[in-house]
């Protein structure tokens, strides 16, 4: 069985096709990259609608398959950003109705714990999801995927991305503000906002740009910064392990590609007695592939939607879904 996935809730639009053995044919991604400031939800749909028609026929040819060897499509539904989901959802109809193959619509953040576990030997792990718009810890507890601790305001991604454009780094702060920390030599003081199991941001991040006002050194900023909230993230996620009994941590989202934060989970996990395991780079990041797996999965497990069934749902949280194909 073939399955093509649509990811499309922010700055990627995705296209892969997987097997029903897990095995990635293709994975096409092309990245909204704004002129200035951050994501414009029209201009980034604008950009996946350029772009999707395209990345599904480099798809195709990627996988060596036609059209009409596809078995279903599917497609991210939420959450994100309005405008960049219809786009994906309008594609996925499209194909849906014109090759007369089912639809699945798929929780974006579910489909990053489906395709670790899938590519990874992780099996029943507690989830470290920290992207751009997302910051979440999640594992499988009584049917679903529980929120064991979230963002109370801002992803940690969005929260680098928006310092980044403060301090005169650019856009997608992530790898630059990672480069800068490791010159960084002083540990500066900054709120942290671990407020029962969940955490918050957008202190930090004002925190770090009034130190950068009294002329401390960007190196030093970033530096704390990681240090700070990398540090949030691993205590939440520890304690939600601790919680749930489980001996296993699976990171998901762009910004576990950060090498500092893998060390900090990593020993963490060492400390447990568990293991902390990482998909290959192109799965961390939004792409299709995961979408696909996830969709077929729960194709698999039963599940069959209609085109009235795939509206769009810009706040899908993680714990809606019933996870039938875990039982």
């Amino acid at each position: 069985m073939l399955a093509l996935g649509i990811e499309g809730t922010a700055h990627t639009i995705g296209v892969g096709i997987v097997d029903d053995s897990a095995n990635i044919l293709a994975n096409e991604v092309e990245m909204y990259k704004p002129e200035k400031g951050g994501i414009h939800p029209r201009e980034a749909a604008n950009h996946h609608a350029e772009k999707v028609v395209p990345l599904i026929e480099k798809a195709l040819k990627a996988a060596r398959v036609g059209s009409k060897d596809l078995d279903l499509v599917c497609f991210s539904q939420g959450p994100g950003l309005g405008p960049c989901l219809r786009t994906a959802a309008t594609a996925a109809r499209a194909l849906s109705l014109s090759l007369e193959i089912p639809i699945i619509g798929v929780n974006h953040c579910i489909a990053h714990l489906e395709i670790g576990v899938a590519k990874t030997p992780s099996r029943d792990p507690v989830l470290l999801y920290a992207s751009g718009g997302n910051t979440q810890v999640i594992a499988f507890a009584n049917g679903r995927y529980r929120i064991f601790g979230e963002t109370l305001d801002i992803g940690v991604g969005n929260m680098l991305d928006k310092l980044g454009r403060e301090i005169g780094i650019g856009y997608y702060a992530g790898p630059k503000i990672e480069r800068l920390a490791l010159e960084g030599k002083k540990l500066l003081e900054l709120p942290y906002s671990v407020k029962g199991m969940d955490m918050a941001f957008s202190g930090i991040m004002t925190a770090a740009l009034y130190l950068k006002s009294k002329g401390e050194s960007l190196e030093d900023i970033c530096y704390s910064v990681q240090e700070t909230c990398f540090a949030m993230l691993t205590e939440v996620t520890e304690r939600a392990m601790a919680h749930v009994e489980k001996r296993e941590v699976l990171l998901g989202g762009g910004v576990v590609q950060n090498k500092r934060l893998r060390g900090m989970v990593e020993r963490m996990a060492e400390e447990r007695g568990a293991a902390m395991y990482v998909p290959e780079a192109k799965l961390c990041i939004d792409n299709g592939a995961m979408i696909a797996w996830t969709g077929l999965v729960m194709y698999r497990s039963g599940i069959r939607m209609t085109i009235g069934d795939t509206q769009i749902r810009q706040r899908f949280r993680t714990d809606d879904v019933d996870v039938t194909w875990r039982r």
